[in-house]
C-alpha cells in the first residue's frame, strides 16, 4: 500500500530517497542536519520546523489599544478596548515591541500580554503612519526577542511564516511562500511590501512575518480581499530592511526623519506611458526637480522615468520614497532612467529633511503631503503621501483645488503662498462633479 500510493503520484522509491535523503538517515545523523532543506525530527519522525520558530514565538505578543470610553463606567470615565493586534518584542533588554500604527491608532493606554499569561502596560514611543509602524515600550524580565534579518536576501519562493492574535484566537502560526517583493500600490507613501499567501487575517496586524528558521523578515500590515473581507491569500508585509530604520528613528528621535533628493515623483500607468512613448507601465515619472537640489546637480529632468534604483527595480514612485527615505543623508544613491527612450544613468546624493513646509520645483508645488501641478482644469493634486496631513484630510489624486480658506487660488505661486501660511487651512476641491471641503493641518 505504502509503495503503490508513492507510485501513483509517480515517485519511485529511488526518487523519493535522492528529494529527501533524511528519511534514510540515522536518528543522530536527521537530528544534527539543522542546516538542510528540511529539519527530521528523529524520534517523532516527521519533518518540522519547530526548532527554530519555537524559539521565536515567545517574543510575538498581543497588544490590545484602550480609548476613550462612551460613557461613564463605575462613576469614572475608564478607557476601554478599541482595537486589538500583535506585535513582535525584537529588544528583550528593552522591553521594544514594534507592531502596526492602526493597531495603537486613537488610544490612551496600550497593554501587551505574553505567551506565559502575563500582562503589562504599555507606552508608545512613536509612530510613523506612512509605514504604518508604531513602537512600543514595556518594563518586564524573562522576556525573549526575535532575530531581525536583512529582507533584501529574501527570494520569492521562500517560505514564510506568519504568527499573531487573528480574529479572537490565541497565538496562531500560518505558514506560506514568498509570493512577490516589492510590491506596492496599498495607497501609502513608502510602498515596497514582501507580498505572501501566509494566511493573515484581522488581529494579525503589527504581527512578525518569519523565515524557516524563525527570524524576522517583516511586520505583517494589511491583506488584499476580494471583497468578501476575508484572506484571499495575498497579504503584504512591511521588510525587515524598512522596519529597522524606522524602528531606530522613533526610539532615538520619537520621528522619522527621511532624506530627499529634490525630485519630485509621480507613478507611471499605462495611459501615461502610452503619452511617454514607451512600453512599460512601471516607474517613477519625475514631475519636477527642485533648484538647487541634489537631482538638479545629477542632471534629472521632468519628463525623465526612474526604471531601476541601487539596481533595484521601480513599480512606482513609492519604491523610490522608501529607498531615498531611509538612506542616510550624504548617501549616494545610483538610478536608472529613461529619456525619450534612452537609457541613461544618474547618482543622486541623498539630503537632510528640510524644514520647510513648502517644497515649490519649477512646474510642482509640495505643501503638507500634496503634489500639485497646474492643469487644464486648474490646480491639479497628482499625488498625496500617505501618512500626511493631506492624507489625514482625505484629499485625493485627481482632486482640483479651487479655494483655500474661502480666496480662489489660480496658480502654484499662490497656493505656495497660501499653504505656507501657518496653522489650519480650509480647501475647497472640485472631485468629479461636486465640490468637497476639507481641513488642512499643519
Amino acid at each position: 500500500m505504502r509503495r503503490s500510493t508513492i507510485r501513483a503520484h509517480g515517485l519511485s522509491i529511488l526518487a523519493l530517497t535522492a528529494a529527501v535523503p533524511m528519511l534514510l538517515a540515522t536518528p543522530a545523523m536527521a537530528q544534527s542536519n539543522s542546516q538542510g532543506p528540511m529539519t527530521y525530527d528523529a524520534r517523532r519522525g516527521v519533518f518540522s520546523f519547530a526548532e527554530g520558530l519555537e524559539q521565536a514565538l515567545p517574543a510575538v505578543v498581543q497588544v490590545t489599544t484602550l480609548g476613550q470610553s462612551e460613557g461613564p463606567s463605575s462613576g469614572e470615565n475608564e478607557p476601554r478596548p478599541i482595537s486589538s493586534g500583535s506585535g513582535a518584542i525584537i529588544d528583550a533588554s528593552e522591553g521594544i515591541v514594534v507592531t502596526n500604527n492602526h493597531v495603537v491608532e486613537g488610544g490612551r493606554k496600550f497593554t501587551v500580554d505574553l505567551t506565559d499569561g502575563r500582562i503589562f502596560d504599555a507606552v508608545l514611543i512613536g509612530t510613523d503612519k506612512a509605514t504604518d509602524l508604531a513602537v512600543l515600550k514595556f518594563d518586564a524580565t524573562g522576556l525573549s526577542e526575535i532575530e531581525v534579518v536583512d529582507s533584501d536576501q529574501l527570494r520569492t519562493g521562500d517560505l514564510a511564516f506568519a504568527v499573531g492574535y487573528p480574529l479572537g484566537l490565541d497565538q496562531t502560526l500560518t505558514m506560506g511562500v514568498i509570493s512577490g517583493l516589492g510590491r506596492s500600490g496599498m495607497g501609502d507613501r513608502i510602498e515596497d511590501y514582501i507580498q505572501t499567501d501566509a494566511a493573515v487575517n484581522s488581529g494579525n496586524s503589527g504581527g512578525p512575518l518569519l523565515d524557516s528558521r524563525g527570524r524576522l523578515i517583516g511586520i505583517n500590515t494589511s491583506i488584499l480581499s476580494g471583497g468578501g473581507g476575508g484572506n484571499d491569500g495575498i497579504a503584504f508585509a512591511v521588510p525587515s530592511r524598512i522596519l529597522m530604520y524606522v524602528v531606530d528613528q522613533l526610539r532615538t528621535v520619537g520621528e522619522v526623519k527621511r532624506g530627499s533628493t529634490g525630485a519630485i515623483l509621480g507613478s507611471l500607468n499605462a495611459e501615461r506611458s502610452r503619452d511617454f512613448g514607451l512600453g512599460i507601465v512601471r516607474g517613477a515619472v519625475v514631475e519636477s526637480v527642485a533648484p538647487g537640489s541634489s537631482a538638479e546637480t545629477a542632471g534629472l529632468q521632468r519628463g525623465d522615468v526612474i526604471t531601476r534604483i541601487q539596481n533595484r527595480p521601480v513599480s512606482n514612485a513609492g519604491t523610490v520614497a522608501a529607498t531615498i527615505g531611509i538612506a542616510e543623508p550624504g548617501t549616494r544613491v545610483e538610478v536608472v532612467y529613461l529619456r525619450d527612450g534612452r537609457e541613461g544613468r544618474a547618482t543622486l546624493t541623498v539630503e537632510a529633511p528640510g524644514d520647510r513646509p513648502v517644497v515649490v520645483g519649477s512646474e510642482v508645488v509640495i505643501a503638507r503631503g500634496l503634489n500639485v501641478r497646474a492643469a487644464a482644469d486648474g490646480l491639479q493634486v497628482f499625488a498625496v503621501e500617505g501618512g500626511s496631513a493631506a492624507a489625514g484630510a482625505g484629499l485625493q489624486a485627481g482632486d482640483i483645488i479651487r479655494e483655500i480658506d474661502g480666496v480662489a487660488v489660480a496658480d502654484l505661486n499662490g497656493l505656495a503662498g497660501a499653504l505656507g501660511a501657518a496653522g489650519e487651512h480650509r480647501l475647497t476641491v472640485r472631485r468629479g462633479d461636486e465640490d468637497v471641503t476639507a481641513t488642512l493641518g499643519g
